[in-house]
Formats: C-alpha cells, sequence, structure tokens
C-alpha cells in the first residue's frame, strides 16, 4: 500500500480522483469490476445507483431499501412517465426515472453514466411481441452490464433465478442462465443473486391463485400439485441486493435465496384457501394436460399459464445444499428470511367472501 502524505487531506473527501507528487489515489471507475471483484459501495447521499426495471415488482421494494441509505437513484425504465409512484419512497430530488429499453444498447449508456453501482432486475414471464426471452433476459443482460462498464460503476448486481441452467426444461430458465454468463463475460465480478418464487403485496403468485379462488369451484394441482417451492419475500431479495452493493457477497457464484419454508404447490394451494377463507375443490392437474391447457392460455394478452410455466413446474425451485453449505443464502448474507404467514395473509383479504371485513383467524 502506498502511503501519500497531502497538506490538505480533507480534499479526498470531496475529489474523487486525486494526485498527490503524481501519485493516484484511487484506481479507475470499474476496475476491479472489470477484473472479477466488486467494490464495496458507501451507500449515502454521495452515491449514484442505477437500477434498470426499478418499476417492477421487486423493483420497487429495492428502490424503498436504497431510498433509506440515502443514496440516490437513477430507475431506468421503458416508460418513465409511469414510475411516478415511486418518489414518494425517497426525498426530493432522490429518484429519478429515466427512459431505457434493454433491447437498444444505446439507450441504456446516459443511465449507467458515472453511476457507483448498476443493478439489473428486468426480466419477463412470458414472452410478448418483441419482448422475448432471448432479447429480455439474455441479451438484454448482456446489454446492461456494457452499460455499467462503459459508465464506470464499480459494482454490478444481476438478479437472476433459481433453476437457472443451460440444461433447464423451460426457455425461461435457460434464457436467465444465459444472462448470468453474458453479464460474467462482459462484467467477472458481477454479482448474481437466484431468488425463488418472489412474494409480496404486488405478486403474480399468491395473487394469482387468490383471484382464481374468488370465482373457480376448483384450483388446478398441476402435477399433482407436488413441485416444491421455497418462496421468498420481496423485502428480503432488496436486504440481499443492499447486502451485495455493501461488499458482503462475493462474485465467485451465485446466491440463491429463498423463504424460512419449502412447500409443495398443493401445500400453497391450501395456505390460499385458508387465507381467503375459501373451499374449493383442489382437482390434481397432470403435467401433459396442463401444457395443453397452456398452449391455448398461453395465446391470450395475459395469459394465466403457459407451456414453459408448466415445464419450470416440472423441477423443484428450492435453495441447493451446495449454496447452503457455502452460505450463499440470505441468512449467509446475515438476513432473517420473512415467512408467508407475516405478510401474504394481510393482502390476501381483498380476495375474502367480504373483503377486509371478513374476519380472518390464523390456524393455530
Amino acid at each position: 500500500m502506498i502511503k501519500v502524505n497531502c497538506r490538505e487531506k480533507r480534499l479526498q473527501a470531496f475529489i474523487p480522483l486525486v494526485y498527490c507528487f503524481g501519485v493516484n489515489l484511487r484506481p479507475p471507475r470499474g476496475e476491479g469490476l472489470r477484473q472479477g471483484t466488486s467494490v464495496a459501495i458507501a451507500l449515502n447521499n454521495r452515491a449514484l445507483i442505477t437500477i434498470y426495471g426499478g418499476s417492477g415488482f421487486i423493483g420497487r421494494h429495492v428502490v424503498r431499501a436504497i431510498a433509506r441509505t440515502g443514496a440516490r437513484m437513477r430507475i431506468a425504465v421503458r416508460r418513465p412517465e409511469l414510475a411516478g409512484f415511486l418518489q414518494p419512497l425517497g426525498g426530493v430530488g432522490q429518484i429519478n426515472a429515466v427512459q431505457a429499453n434493454v433491447r437498444y444498447p444505446d439507450s441504456l449508456l446516459a443511465a449507467a453514466e458515472d453511476a457507483d453501482a448498476v443493478i439489473n432486475l428486468v426480466g419477463i414471464l412470458a414472452p410478448s411481441g418483441k419482448q422475448t426471452f432471448k432479447s429480455v433476459m439474455d441479451e438484454g443482460a448482456r446489454h446492461v452490464a456494457e452499460a455499467a462498464r462503459a459508465g464506470g460503476a464499480r459494482a454490478f448486481v444481476h438478479v437472476s433465478a433459481i433453476g437457472a441452467s443451460a440444461h433447464a426444461p423451460s426457455y425461461y430458465a435457460r434464457s436467465k442462465a444465459a444472462g448470468e454468463a453474458a453479464a460474467k463475460d462482459v462484467l467477472p465480478g458481477a454479482l448474481i443473486l437466484r431468488p425463488s418464487i418472489v412474494f409480496g403485496p404486488e405478486d403474480d403468485f399468491f395473487n394469482r391463485f387468490g383471484s382464481l379462488a374468488q370465482f373457480s369451484p376448483v384450483l388446478p394441482l398441476i402435477g399433482g400439485g407436488k413441485t416444491r417451492i421455497q418462496p421468498v419475500f420481496a423485502g428480503d431479495v432488496a436486504k440481499a441486493i443492499v447486502a451485495a452493493l455493501t461488499g458482503k457477497a462475493d462474485a465467485d457464484s451465485p446466491y440463491e435465496l429463498g423463504g424460512p419454508e419449502v412447500l409443495t404447490m398443493k401445500e400453497i394451494m391450501q395456505r390460499v384457501l385458508a387465507y381467503t377463507m375459501r373451499k374449493r375443490l383442489l382437482v390434481s392437474d397432470p403435467f401433459f394436460l396442463a401444457k395443453l391447457q397452456g398452449a391455448v392460455l398461453q395465446l391470450l394478452p395475459k395469459p394465466m399459464l403457459t407451456i414453459d410455466q408448466v415445464r419450470m413446474l416440472e423441477t423443484d425451485n428450492v435453495v441447493s445444499e451446495e449454496a447452503k453449505r457455502a452460505l450463499r443464502t440470505l441468512e449467509g448474507l446475515g438476513i432473517e428470511p420473512i415467512a408467508i404467514e407475516s405478510v401474504v395473509p394481510d393482502y390476501l383479504e381483498q380476495y375474502r367472501p367480504r373483503g377486509q371485513f371478513s374476519v380472518y383467524r390464523p390456524e393455530p
């Protein structure tokens, strides 16, 4: 380590790049990230974080978590005029929405310029028009990483998904794996986080089944409801991202984020019925039949089921034993995961027979 005596040491607090007697006191921005290491970011009012896809379901929780640190944020989204709901989450001028589209690399550069860290949350559950798995989650991830590199970011967090694999049965999981590889190819120091199914008030998981329980006399158990998942709270994913930015994670291998409970899809459906105070018949739906249903439903503008989603249910979605042993989990990041029971019943009250006026009593 080179020790340099400067007459005015206070300058180090205000000038990001100081030369004293010809010695550069700070390495070039983003150099460590390009070489395979991610720099811990001091999250305060001098830090600038760019979040691609920050107006989505997970994004709003990430924005809320980072806003508490005082850091400034650029929220890079396709429709910035629709991201105004994020403003109350921070102070005046703390959150700024800008236009960007991962399918157009040039549109990403301005958002990442001079950012201390970049977070990529962009993803889709089903393709629509030009928004394909390849263009959004594979090529899009590369474009975001390239923008982060060009902007000199010192940390890069890419949010993928448990089950991401080049050999997975679903296009979704394969494109997630391709996105991870692309991000690592551009920035070897990229931090990869893989959450399981994410739940929260705005989710498209428990809300979907709660809505279905309102009007349908039966709820389907795809594959017999035997698939195991480990739902994780969106707020915990946001905490993991903050932990990654502040140096509590390393870039060696992905972190797998799961909640405190591993449940089968049948148990999930039973929970939904309990939380919505509904009595519905649970009917086994074999994978081959579910794929036929998905083939029809995926033609709708907002499909409730697609063939690819059925393929995803053919594989368990839980934290691996390898990740547990290596402490590459929420617990390893010092985060105690929040249970489903603590959050989900409150936002599923809208699907109860009398809505908020129904008296819900948790089972002992």
